[in-house]
């Protein structure tokens, strides 16, 4: 059991680098993959770990989100357990959407027999105010470069219309309801309209605002980690401003297309905003910045989140056994 969902956590992990190397490859057929090696070999590698500090503060602040939505939850876990929870989502944010981060919600489940339907919002609403910071954030770009509008009004499009959904009621519970008409569904009915009823809480006006203001730091952060990438190649001239919106809107976009991880569509976005909208970004070193800083925040993320659900499978007999049973209905499902 335990050896099933290992193996398809690592299947994931492999189709998802599978996908990296094919987004990798797409974009080198435009450049010049000896001019990416100078790029590189000139670069100034404090940058890289500058922006690995970053993502760490990024993740902190998230935390902290994640522990203010499990007290208005009534949800009370261990600070120790907590971390280790909301850090294994990680390893599964190369599924579409991060969906894959749903396994919080069944570790809690297994752990403290916390029903699904109560936190799973908890790890939307972490979604939706994510998508509604970068959304802002290049929102605050836009206005002042005038670059990749189209993107940012695409997603300001759907996640405004995800949100007037989900504040009204009838809409919402008439939806699930129609749904969940057929009689082989109708055991899903009550689950939904709890795991709604939720959600619904989380994007009221307030405690929408202060989760959005949080994910707006964090993500903020990793944006500035970004910029100081792109300062660190000699001759690059990119505005803060402009580094803050094509990262926000590049990881909008790679969330909505609902690839793993984003994977193919944050890389060519980002490289094509990069050479098009920045002075002395040719596109070798669009391809630099891009390698770079999806290792620093990707990659990093899925490897600290594998790393935890490695020491959380070896904590105990009780740990392998929730573990397996919360990968293997995520990765199922």
């Amino acid at each position: 059991m335990v050896q099933a969902s290992v193996s398809l956590r690592v299947k994931r992990l492999m189709q998802a680098a599978i996908i990296a190397i094919v987004a990798f490859a797409g974009v080198s057929i435009y450049t010049d993959m000896s001019a990416l090696g100078n790029r590189l070999g000139g670069f100034g590698w404090w940058a890289l770990a500058s922006a690995l500090g970053l993502a760490l503060f990024n993740y902190v602040v998230r935390f902290l989100r994640w522990t203010l939505y499990l007290r208005k939850a009534d949800v009370q876990l261990e600070t120790g357990l907590s971390i280790q929870i909301f850090l294994s989502g990680f390893a599964l944010s190369i599924t579409p959407g991060k969906l894959g981060e749903l396994i919080k919600s069944y570790l809690i489940r297994e752990f403290r027999s916390v029903p699904v339907a109560k936190t799973a919002p908890l790890v939307v609403g972490e979604r939706v105010t994510d998508l509604t910071a970068l959304l802002l954030l290049g929102l605050i770009g836009v206005s002042a470069y005038g670059v990749a509008q189209n993107m940012v009004l695409i997603g300001i499009v759907l996640v405004g219309a995800a949100l007037v959904g989900l504040s009204w009621p009838m809409l919402a519970m008439g939806t699930i309801k129609m749904l969940t008409n057929p009689g082989f569904l109708r055991r899903f009915r009550e689950p939904l309209l709890e795991f709604y009823d939720g959600l619904a809480e989380l994007v009221r006006p307030w405690p929408m605002l202060w989760a959005t203001a949080l994910a707006t730091i964090a993500w903020l952060a990793e944006c500035i980690g970004f910029a100081l990438i792109l300062s660190a190649f000699p001759g690059t001239e990119v505005p803060l401003g402009l580094a803050i919106l094509i990262y926000a809107t590049t990881t909008v976009a790679g969330a909505l297309s609902f690839l793993p991880g984003g994977l193919l569509v944050t890389e060519a976005t980002m490289a094509l905003l990069l050479v098009e909208s920045s002075r002395g970004v040719d596109e070798p070193t669009a391809l630099a910045a891009t390698i770079l800083i999806r290792l620093a925040t990707l990659w990093f993320a899925v490897l600290i989140g594998v790393v935890v659900l490695g020491l959380l499978r070896r904590k105990s007999a009780q740990a392998d056994k929730a573990l397996a049973a919360a990968t293997r209905e995520v990765e199922s499902g």
